[in-house]
């Protein structure tokens, strides 16, 4: 009898020094799968969103010296008429005026301190801007991979099929096997194409997002090979507490809560108005009457003054639960980090259990089909089921490794670190 090239058999050849021969080479370079750390930065530095948000600093730094300069500004006044004086005639007169509002004591402070912590509000909004390009890119980036890591497993399930279709062809034509067992086997080859075609498009949609977001960074024509996942240095207890520690959220919100409440104390204290101070020259009559003086002007606060404070100080409350709010956000955010990548790490583990014990039992099923105690039909099924697993290892590989990446993002120990 002519032996049949098995599916485990071309599959494992194919497949199995992906997860095996390069595993130690994978998990002393775990983060070899991700792109250059310089293209990384450069792709998130030009992001849209990272752009804008460096603009919005260099705009509150702006904010920040008028409000040092103060918002008055000098005030000229001037007027210059003929008049028809009776025993004078026709005679020359003008007026000139010069003022200039000061700030009453404290204004000017609180006006210095609105506008730095304005500043130090938008340069944290800046670099959350840049964490979250980096986990967007981090999440495209594992959408490729993982879909790439599919589409390549069921393209060898097809080169598998093929293979064992044309062997038992082969014996079909020697009358070693029966057409049926020839019919089957090209109906689950046809399944395998179809599988193939989906995650091949799959994989081609994610790369084109990931193009489309990030286009200044260069891919490579074939995405890397997931590596095996690996635990961080840091235990997930200490990057919980760096993700809370390290947030330019919580700064940002910090700092804005801080600014209005610099912003409420101004508009109490704007309830009394800032007087202005000038000079007055003035001449009538044709110069015979001349003069110079100093000029006091204050304008008399009412019901605007006041609803302006309130509004303020409603404004500094609401900043200030926001800010609470943002650390909750934070904090949860820390929690599911650490959840999510410790339960993809076990999903990945039990993924590459289950994919072991389904080769083992897949070369069992074989050896009794060749000894005539299973049918062709139950081989055929054991084979997708591998099949199954070696997709299920893949892209648990994949979802483990965005986890542990996502964490290492948020704690700020990649890609953004401090």
């Amino acid at each position: 009898m002519i032996r049949r090239i098995s599916f485990v058999a071309l599959l494992i050849g194919v497949a199995a020094p992906t997860l095996a021969q390069t595993a130690l080479a994978q998990t002393a370079h775990a983060q070899t799968a991700l792109p250059p750390e310089p293209a990384v930065h450069e792709a998130i530095a030009s992001h849209p969103s990272v752009l804008a948000a460096d603009a919005r600093v260099e705009a509150a730094k702006a904010e920040a010296r008028g409000l040092r300069a103060g918002p008055h500004e000098f005030n000229f006044q001037a007027s210059h008429m003929r008049r028809s004086v009776q025993g004078l005639g026709n005679v020359a007169e003008y007026d000139a005026t010069l003022t200039h509002a000061i700030r009453l004591p404290g204004k000017g402070r609180l006006d210095r301190e609105a506008g730095d912590f304005g500043v130090t509000a938008a340069q944290n909004r800046a670099e959350d801007a840049r964490h979250q390009a980096a986990t967007l890119l981090n999440d495209l980036w594992w959408d490729w991979l993982g879909a790439s890591a599919e589409a390549r497993v069921d393209a060898q399930g097809v080169a598998n099929y093929e293979a064992t279709l044309a062997s038992i062809k082969r014996r079909v034509e020697m009358r070693d096997m029966a057409p049926l067992e020839a019919d089957q086997t090209g109906a689950a080859l046809g399944e395998a194409r179809t599988a193939a075609a989906q995650s091949r498009g799959k994989a081609d949609l994610a790369r084109a997002r990931l193009m489309a977001r990030f286009p200044g960074l260069a891919l490579p024509d074939e995405s890397p090979e997931p590596p095996q996942p690996k635990l961080p240095v840091e235990t997930f207890e200490t990057m919980a507490a760096q993700v809370i520690e390290r947030s330019h959220e919580i700064g940002a919100a910090k700092a804005e809560s801080a600014r209005m409440t610099a912003v409420a104390d101004r508009a109490r204290k704007d309830r009394i108005a800032d007087p202005s101070i000038g000079v007055r020259l003035f001449s009538e009559q044709g110069g015979r009457e001349r003069g110079a003086g100093l000029v006091v002007s204050m304008p008399i606060g009412g019901g605007n003054r006041r609803a302006v404070a309130d509004m303020a100080e409603a404004e500094g409350q609401a900043a200030a639960a926001e800010l609470a709010a943002v650390r909750l956000d934070v904090q949860e955010m820390a929690s599911r980090d650490v959840t999510r990548a410790h339960s993809a790490m076990q999903a990945w583990e039990r993924a590459r259990e289950a994919l072991n014990a389904q080769m083992a039992a897949l070369s069992k099923t074989r050896r009794g089909h060749q000894l005539g105690a299973i049918d062709l039909s139950d081989v055929l099924l054991a084979e997708r089921l591998t099949h199954a697993a070696f997709r299920s290892e893949a892209l648990a590989r994949a979802e483990a490794n965005r986890a542990i990446n996502c964490l290492l993002i948020d704690s700020h120990n990649l890609w953004i670190a401090d």
